[in-house]
This record gives structure tokens, C-alpha cells and sequence, in this order.
């Protein structure tokens, strides 16, 4: 059961609803009404392509690993968005391939992405929610001016130089950032800084948000709980019994929990008998959200209290989905971003979710780590000003033999 609320809060937490949905109550939110985001045409559709690419994501995930895991996929797209902007040819219609967009669509993918950043954390008065992105750069490996453009205009994110040679200060630089940006749930993303790295890409998606109908700590119990094994083990079980939006399938059966003003909800969908977590994944990714029907119902709601740290690194995966050449120093195409940048060293992205009564808390951290090509690397930053007297000689290269000698002083 871990494994499929973790699934349903990702969908919940990191889409949008339609505008056609109408939350069950909330009550007491006449100062904190309920906003929807407006997007363009284009828009709209990357949102239905990004949620086949999230199930898809999601499904990946499930089958790689036995446990409890928590993801952001949206952290994932606003990654994969930022290294789109400096990739050309093959590798940048790959990337598209995988997040599901159209070949060459890198400006609509940019103001896609700028909508979203500016619109999802004010949609609720009750809900915090925050987008950060950054990169950190080896300092006199450059990246390119118009690269740097769009970075700060489409992401809003930080460019900041480091010395990756000192992995004791660039450490803490890159760390610490993580830390402040999801208020402290994700501290860590990286052990060591390597001067191999021409820089490392950051998202960081940090929520936090209380249901709209609260459970009673009084009625929290130690309950048996079922594994997909078959053994039974105990777990602290929240129940509350009210109205809800409600489906069920042959496959599953869904509860929708709202936050706050009902501008986001946690989706849980629970396997039938003779189903699994996987075959929830599989029909979903066949469905996707927007074409899945409920009614309102009475439900007597059952949900574990609990807490899930996930952490992976996804070459393999985002490889599999798609995006070999980014990871291929000889196929990968990333000289819009800097005429020293290589290729994918890494892609990881590490999760935290906590889900109690009073509501949900959350984060998530995107990185990526770009590889120098070090033999067009920069020469070393000198000044000369020959403003004082100088000696010179004109020599033959192969011998070293002088031809020529002098001195210069200006008169």
C-alpha cells in the first residue's frame, strides 16, 4: 500500500486538476478561494504529455525496485527542461521524445515551464509550495551567454561559480542550497564535487499542506496491514469517515483527499484482490488522470500514517525511456549549453514524503551532473601589458635557434 499512496501523492501533489472538478468541502475558506492555473493551448497539451510521461516515470520506478519509494516527476520535467535548452540535434529530440513533447519545441517547453513556476505556489493560501533551480558551475568553464539567458528568464534559477577543485566549499555550497530549498527534508544530494564536472543542474520542489478534512489523532490505531507477499505486519492507521470523491475499476479502488483550498489532493488507489501496484501503474498509464470517473461517496477511509525517503540514480532508466546520447560522450550534442560541455554524467533524483493527520509534507531534488570536454578546454586567464621596456627574440620553432633578438623601451 506504501507503494501505490506514494504514486497517488505524486499525481496528486505535481499535477493540476481539470477545471471541471469541483472539491467535495472544505469549508472556512472564503478569504483562500480556489485558483486554477491558465495556460495556452500548447500548454494544456504538454500537461497531458507530461502526465504520460510522469505514469511512465512512475511505472519504471515501481518495476526497478521492491521498495517504498516517493518521486517528482515534475521535479524530473523542470530538470530535464533546463538541460533540453542546451542540447541540439539528436540528443534534444530524444529528451523531447522522452518528456513527451513535439521535436524542436524547446521554446514552447521554456514558456510552458515559466508558466508553471510562476502560477502552482500561489494556487493555495494553506499549501506551501516552492520551485528552485539552479546550477553551479566550475569557475573559467563558461557557459554559454544565451544559455545563461534563458536559464534565468524561463527557471528562474541561480547561476553560481564554484571552484569544483575545492570539494570541501563547493560541497557546501551545492548541499546547502538543497537544504534551504526544501526546508530541511533533502540536506544531502551529493558525497564529493568532481573537477571532472562542468557543472552540476538543480530543481528542488518542496509542499507542504494541510488536508481540507483533517484526521482525528484520537482515532489513529496500531492496525494489521498486508504486504504484497502475502505476511502481515502492523502499521499506525489514520481513519476518518466522510464524503469523498470516490472510483473503483476492476483493477483498483480510488479515494481523492483534498488540500487547503482544494487546489491540490492526494489520489490513493488501492489494488483489488488479485492486483497489484503494478497492474494500478499499467492501467493508469492506458487511462492517464483526466479520463478517469468518480462519484461522491460516503467512505469509511483507512490510510496509514507514514514516512518514505527514496533515493536513484536514473541513467539506466531515462536511457531506457529513450535518451541514450546524452549520457554517450561520443553522441551527446550539448554545445547550446557551453562549447565545454560533454555529456550526462548523472541524472538522480532523491524524495522525501511525510503524511500524517493534519496533511502532507514533501520534497524533492532534481540533479544532473554535466561532464567537461577538457580538450577544448579554456586557457588560463593572464594579463600582459607590455606598458614598460621588453626583450624579444625571433626564433625557428624547431631548433629554438634565434634569429633575432631585441630589446623594446619605448623611444
Amino acid at each position: 500500500m506504501y507503494k501505490f499512496l506514494v504514486s497517488a501523492a505524486v499525481a496528486a501533489l505535481f499535477f493540476t486538476a481539470s477545471s471541471c472538478d469541483k472539491p467535495v468541502s472544505f469549508g472556512g475558506n472564503d478569504n483562500n478561494p480556489r485558483k486554477e492555473i491558465d495556460l495556452t493551448t500548447k500548454g494544456a497539451e504538454f500537461v497531458e504529455m507530461g502526465n504520460s510521461f510522469a505514469f511512465d516515470f512512475i511505472d519504471r520506478i515501481n518495476s526497478s525496485t521492491e521498495k517504498d519509494y516517493i518521486i517528482s516527476p515534475l521535479s524530473m520535467q523542470f530538470l530535464l527542461g533546463m538541460i533540453l535548452d542546451g542540447a541540439k540535434g539528436q540528443t534534444a529530440d530524444e529528451i523531447c521524445s522522452v518528456l513527451g513533447y513535439g521535436a524542436g519545441e524547446v521554446a514552447e517547453v521554456n514558456d510552458y515551464c515559466l508558466s508553471m513556476l510562476k502560477q502552482l505556489p500561489g494556487l493555495d493560501k494553506k499549501t506551501k509550495l516552492t520551485i528552485a533551480n539552479a546550477i553551479f558551475v566550475d569557475d573559467g568553464w563558461p557557459l554559454k551567454d544565451q544559455y545563461k539567458k534563458d536559464m534565468a528568464k524561463y527557471y528562474e534559477a541561480t547561476i553560481d561559480n564554484l571552484d569544483f577543485s575545492n570539494n570541501a566549499a563547493s560541497l557546501k555550497a551545492i548541499n546547502g542550497w538543497c537544504n534551504k530549498q526544501t526546508n530541511g527534508m533533502i540536506p544531502k544530494v551529493l558525497d564529493e564535487v568532481s573537477p571532472d564536472m562542468l557543472c552540476y543542474l538543480l530543481n528542488a520542489l518542496y509542499f507542504k499542506s494541510q488536508w481540507s478534512n483533517k484526521f482525528s489523532k484520537d482515532n489513529t490505531r496500531e492496525e494489521d496491514f498486508t504486504y504484497e507477499s502475502g505476511s502481515k505486519g502492523k502499521v499506525s492507521m489514520m481513519k476518518q469517515t466522510g464524503e469523498f470523491k470516490y472510483s473503483s475499476t476492476d483493477v483498483y479502488q480510488m479515494v481523492r483527499m483534498f488540500y487547503g483550498n482544494g487546489a491540490f489532493s492526494m489520489w490513493v488507489f488501492l489494488p483489488n484482490e488479485g492486483s497489484t501496484v503494478a497492474d494500478v501503474t499499467a492501467s493508469l498509464k492506458k487511462t492517464g488522470l483526466e479520463k478517469l470517473r468518480y462519484t461522491h461517496a460516503e467512505v469509511d477511509l483507512w490510510i496509514p500514517k507514514f514516512e518514505t525517503k527514496f533515493s536513484k540514480k536514473l541513467n539506466d532508466l531515462l536511457s531506457e525511456m529513450g535518451m541514450p546520447s546524452s549520457f554517450d560522450g561520443v553522441a551527446a550534442d550539448f554545445s547550446l549549453m557551453s562549447d565545454y560541455a560533454l555529456c550526462l554524467s548523472f541524472v538522480r533524483q532523491d524524495a522525501i514524503i511525510k503524511v500524517d493527520e493534519e496533511g502532507t509534507e514533501a520534497a524533492a531534488v532534481s540533479s544532473a551532473g554535466m561532464m567537461k570536454n577538457t580538450s577544448v578546454g579554456p586557457s588560463d586567464f593572464v594579463v600582459f601589458h607590455a606598458d614598460h621596456p621588453f626583450l624579444y627574440l625571433i626564433t625557428e620553432s624547431s631548433t629554438g635557434a634565434v634569429l633575432f633578438a631585441g630589446r623594446y623601451s619605448g623611444k
